[in-house]
């Protein structure tokens, strides 16, 4: 049987992530939270084995051991089709948010975690000395703003609905934009080198 190749990636829903946490009593972070992290390490070019995966995870949820098998498979799985989003050729890539129906507050809140959590997990796999463009820089900047969001009301206006969807947009580029500017191989690695001239 042949495999569909071209079918994209899908997130675990958030739903399902929550619940992983709430099982394990993690109250440390929140699943958009969670994600942002470890996109933001995956951007930094950091890759785990799924045993260091879950060590680094434990860690930054706060919880000495996860209890239950089904929360490592998800998280392992939340690693991987996340890798696999960012290494599509279809900008696939998304972000770990509550659906549409969930009111704009927690909507635009949990944005916010999710680039408070990628800024925190881009940080902590940073290379020593890396230089990173200008429209690198200015994206990490945005999204340390955008980290500080808070929805000025609860109030479900198709105007702010646009505005969060423009911001989110913004956010899911700028993600995509540090993955590939830090996880290039470098251009005297990929070009040959060539022959020596003769005198």
């Amino acid at each position: 049987m042949t495999r569909e190749t071209d079918s994209p990636v899908l997130l675990p829903d958030f739903d399902i992530v929550a619940n992983l946490l709430i099982e394990e009593g993690v109250l440390a972070v929140s699943p958009a939270e969670l994600h942002g992290l470890l996109a933001g390490q995956l951007a930094a070019g950091a890759r785990f084995d799924a045993d260091t995966l879950l060590r680094v995870l434990q860690e930054l949820m706060d919880v000495s051991a996860l209890k239950q098998e089904s929360t490592k498979l998800g998280l392992i799985e939340l690693y991987q089709r996340t890798l696999a989003q960012y290494e599509s050729d279809d900008f696939g890539f998304e972000l770990l948010l509550p659906d549409d129906e969930q009111l704009l507050a927690q909507r635009a809140e949990a944005l916010g975690s999710w680039c408070n959590g990628f800024l925190s997990g881009f940080g902590l796999h940073t290379k020593q000395g890396q230089k990173l463009s200008v429209e690198a820089q200015e994206g990490l900047q945005d999204l340390a703003q955008i980290a500080q969001i808070a929805a000025d009301s609860d109030v479900d206006s198709d105007e702010d609905e646009a505005d969060l969807m423009e911001v989110q947009e913004y956010v899911r580029m700028a993600a995509m934009l540090m993955f590939n500017e830090c996880n290039r191989v470098p251009e005297e690695e990929s070009k040959p080198t060539p022959p020596p001239t003769l005198h």
